[in-house]
């Protein structure tokens, strides 16, 4: 169970903060069914309620500090995605989106920015889906991490590239 107080990670919404825990008082509700009332960080004026009895399948505890340093040390061996046809590779991110997982995000990154590259030196422009899910899953990852590392959100890409550095040294 999670604490008033605590950070947890939803879904789609990402990174939120437990701010109370209670029953709701809305018609056609079970008025003794617990919520979890959370507040996404970096979605301002949204709430997200999520029942105590199935929040294991939707709720995570965001990484500690530890977890994401050692997660960014394990950033080179996180495979891209593999995915011979581009029409299935929508598909696999949706997946790798719904796992709530940093290392799938990082896989998605690392797929869409070695594309990325391929097409730009052929001249061609990134695709509509790879800008849609880069942008989600490195503001999900970073949006995470920011709170793991206690830094500004906008500071956690310097901070990867700077550690990365270090490690190819």
């Amino acid at each position: 169970m999670f604490k008033k107080g605590e950070y947890v990670v939803s879904g789609n919404k990402g990174v939120c903060v437990v701010e109370d825990i209670t029953t709701l008082d809305i018609s056609g509700v079970d008025k003794k069914r617990e919520y979890y009332i959370l507040k996404p960080i970096y979605v301002m004026g949204s709430t997200v309620y999520v029942p105590v009895d199935t929040a294991e399948d939707s709720l995570r505890r965001v990484l500690s500090r530890e977890e994401a340093d050692k997660l960014i040390q394990e950033i080179p061996e996180i495979l891209p995605i593999t995915s011979a046809n581009d029409k299935l590779l929508e598909q696999e991110y949706k997946g790798c989106m719904k796992t709530n997982d940093c290392a799938e995000w990082i896989r998605i990154i690392k797929t869409i920015y070695e594309r990325k590259q391929k097409r730009l030196a052929a001249g061609r422009k990134v695709t509509a889906v790879d800008a849609k899910y880069f942008r989600l899953a490195e503001d999900n990852l970073y949006g995470e991490l920011a709170v793991s590392l206690q830094m500004p959100k906008a500071e956690v890409e310097g901070y990867i590239t700077r550690e990365m550095d270090e490690l190819v040294g």
